[in-house]
């Protein structure tokens, strides 16, 4: 089991629109395999920033979605929403 914490910076304004889209990405990664769980938080300190938290069977489950195109797809609707490309840090346990 792998986590991987995703990190977004949203710009000004675009709230709303970044939860729909936020939405669809996480409807997406569901149907994948290894798929096991996702959560969403705001960065308290930094309102329009937003922490995703996914759990994935392992690596490679997390690979096949990350190089998919359903993910490419669901991503590109991010970039206008975005300040900059989002960061992800691949996590496990120890």
């Amino acid at each position: 089991m792998i986590k991987v914490l995703i990190q977004r910076d949203i710009a000004e304004g675009l709230e709303q629109p970044y939860e729909e889209v936020a939405r669809r990405v996480l409807s997406a990664a569901i149907q994948s395999p290894g798929f096991l769980s996702g959560e969403s938080f705001r960065d308290m300190e930094h309102p329009n920033r937003r922490v995703i938290i996914v759990t994935w069977q392992n690596i490679h489950s997390w690979q096949r979605w990350e190089e998919s195109e359903a993910r490419r797809d669901a991503i590109s609707n991010f970039a206008p929403i975005l300040l900059e490309e989002e960061r992800i840090t691949l996590l496990e346990p120890l």
